[in-house]
């Protein structure tokens, strides 16, 4: 279509450069061809004169996928994995026991870090052995990835040390990135017993009441009486010998089947956690 531009003064050689793109590119249909020349990609674009322009490539990284989910890797005979999330500028680490973060962007198809800082907890020797190989992957260098998006249910960031070695992270989408919103923070605390409940069909139903806290940290209930919570709290398995109180973070749903909730919750972190014995019968 037509062609719009700003209209600063510049340089004659950019003039006429200017000029070149307009011509180009101003109300044309355009034949391209696109070809692969010892791995440098070329897009020669025929004008309306016959002349052809050639254009090299450089391959283009979508780094909203990077942040849109978090990623994880099991090393071998480990417990834990380590988990990746990237939000703006910061890579946080979580190793298994402490955290760590460092700042990122990216150049040249590589993830540039700076230095990677740390929380100072004693851990097991398997976890520092494994806080030790993520620092070294993460500490202050280019580190060369590929981001394989093609199943977005689980796709995969491969990442190599300094040594060239590859290991493959795979991606969960983020509730942030599911839900489109930043969501809200909710404490709630959930009994043990559950009760039966009939939504579109007979069920069993949690017991929830939601939490306030003051500046101070003491709490108060919006509301004494429990409330049946229909559906599921994303990443929290409920057990009936456990009273718990949870921090979610709560997402509105767009658009929600008529058998959905209007709401999303999702497990931000444990906050208290008390075993409760079953009364004898």
């Amino acid at each position: 279509s037509n062609l719009v531009s700003t209209m600063m003064a510049c340089q004659d050689d950019l003039m006429k450069q200017e000029q070149l793109s307009t011509s180009i590119f101003n109300e044309a249909k355009l034949p391209i061809e696109i070809s692969n020349t010892n791995g440098q990609v070329i897009l020669t674009v025929t004008d309306k004169t016959g002349q052809k322009h050639i254009f090299q490539g450089q391959k283009a990284v979508n780094t909203q996928a990077l942040t849109d989910y978090s990623w994880s890797y099991q090393p071998e005979n480990t417990k834990k994995p380590i988990v990746l999330n990237f939000t703006n500028d910061r890579l946080s680490i979580a190793t298994g026991c402490n955290r760590q973060g460092t700042t990122w962007k990216v150049e040249n198809n590589t993830i540039v870090t700076a230095d990677v800082m740390s929380t100072m907890m004693a851990c097991e020797p398997a976890l520092m052995k494994q806080e030790q190989f993520s620092s070294s992957l993460f500490q202050k260098r280019a580190v060369p990835f590929e981001l394989n998006t093609t199943n977005v249910d689980q796709p995969t960031l491969t990442v190599s040390d300094a040594q060239g070695q590859k290991y493959t992270f795979t991606g969960k989408m983020t509730p942030e990135a599911k839900y489109q919103s930043e969501g809200k923070t909710v404490f709630l605390e959930v009994a043990p017993e559950t009760k039966s409940c009939t939504g579109v069909a007979p069920q069993t139903c949690m017991q929830v009441r939601e939490i306030k806290y003051d500046d101070k940290g003491v709490k108060t209930y919006a509301d004494k009486n429990w409330s049946l919570y229909y559906g599921q709290i994303e990443g929290f398995e409920h057990k009936p010998d456990q009273r718990v109180i949870l921090r979610v973070k709560r997402f509105e749903v767009k658009n929600p089947a008529a058998d959905q909730s209007s709401q999303a919750d999702v497990l931000d972190m444990v906050v208290e956690q008390e075993l409760v014995k079953k009364p004898k019968k």
